[in-house]
């Protein structure tokens, strides 16, 4: 793997330097960026998927969504569909992306939408709300938001942060200096105060900011998607069904509890099929243990969660662990808390 990528390096310089330039023509302003008056929040990343853009965008929701008229807008990764659309509940995954679609089942009074010109969904969106929240726009620079949060996955910054294809970087470490705010997630619950101060000073050293925030997933109850009673106990044997970037931590986290687990691991927002439904079933019924389920995320439930599939899996329960993220302590969170709140505050007294 190492000799691969050592192969892969000259590829990456080349990645590096036509990213280096694009970004050079943003911030000359030779390629023009717009600006607007309504508060445009972004949360993104530097690498290639995996690093928690979903609870932090619905961190953001929970906090202003009881004082203000709050948007989502979302590319739509993995739909079948081009152009803004705004998200319904009866949406499916294949029309509007399944992240889009688990913001709107978890806040249905907010306002979803997807749409790959974000410019385009913000000028559709901006007279009727007083915050939009951009998920994964980052690197969309024709938009020059109010504020971004830039995440980090927890393992990924104690290696080298090489770009594409010899890293997983999509973009130059170096472009952290555009971010407002800096989140490291997936914090390990034994993570070391040395090992959390040499990321905090690694990254620092290549932003404009002052302060790192570390964050860690918290995992909720069971939640059943077919209505079927869904638990475990250590005695169960679960069939694990993942189609996410990293599905690393939920692993870590269940193994304590069951003493039997099979992994069916899809790719990243991979559209399951009939036949993948058919094979699921199967590998579930070839499980002895009589005390089963299957668990996934909540992200993929979105894309099982359709009439055809629900109907393959009606006899067997069928569950997903929702999760959150959790800043170090309190004082922090609501420091966090109290910066997106002010962000929509200025502007509401400036109109």
């Amino acid at each position: 793997m190492k000799q691969l990528r050592l192969l892969l390096f000259p590829f990456s310089i080349v990645y590096g330097i036509v990213i280096w330039i694009r970004n050079r023509l943003f911030d000359l302003q030779i390629i023009k960026s717009k600006n607007y008056t309504i508060p445009t929040i972004v949360v993104g990343n530097l690498a290639v998927g995996g690093t928690g853009k979903s609870p932090m965008t619905e961190f953001i929701i929970q906090v202003l969504k009881d004082k203000y008229r709050v948007a989502t807008l979302s590319r739509g990764y993995g739909r079948k569909t081009k152009g803004f659309k705004y998200v319904n509940i009866a949406s499916t995954a294949d029309e509007v992306g399944d992240e889009p679609l688990q913001f709107k089942n978890k806040f249905p009074n907010i306002t979803v939408s997807v749409c790959e010109d974000r410019c385009i969904g913000v000028e559709t969106l901006m007279n009727s709300h007083d915050v939009i929240v951009l998920d994964d726009a980052f690197q969309h620079r024709r938009l020059k938001p109010t504020f971004s949060i830039l995440l980090f996955e927890y393992s990924s910054c104690l290696h080298p942060m090489f770009v594409l294809p010899m890293g997983n970087f999509r973009d130059l470490p170096a472009e952290s200096k555009r971010a407002n705010m800096l989140v490291v997630t997936k914090t390990p619950s034994d993570a070391s105060d040395s090992e959390k101060e040499l990321i905090k000073n690694k990254l620092i050293h290549k932003s404009a900011v002052t302060n790192v925030y570390f964050t860690s997933i918290v995992y909720g109850d069971l939640i059943s998607i077919n209505e079927l009673e869904a638990k475990i106990t250590p005695n169960t044997t679960v069939l694990l069904l993942t189609g996410i970037a990293n599905p690393k931590p939920l692993i870590k986290y269940l193994k304590p509890l069951i003493n039997d687990m099979e992994h069916l691991a899809f790719s990243d927002h991979h559209a399951f099929t009939r036949n993948d439904i058919l094979t699921i079933r199967q590998r579930f019924e070839q499980i002895k243990n009589r005390s089963k389920i299957i668990i996934t995320t909540e992200k993929d439930a979105q894309r099982i969660r359709t009439p055809e599939f629900l109907n393959i899996l009606n006899d067997i329960p069928v569950a997903y662990i929702p999760i959150e993220i959790a800043f170090e302590d309190k004082s922090i969170s609501k420091s966090v808390q109290q910066q997106l709140l002010s962000i929509c505050e200025r502007s509401v007294n400036e109109s």
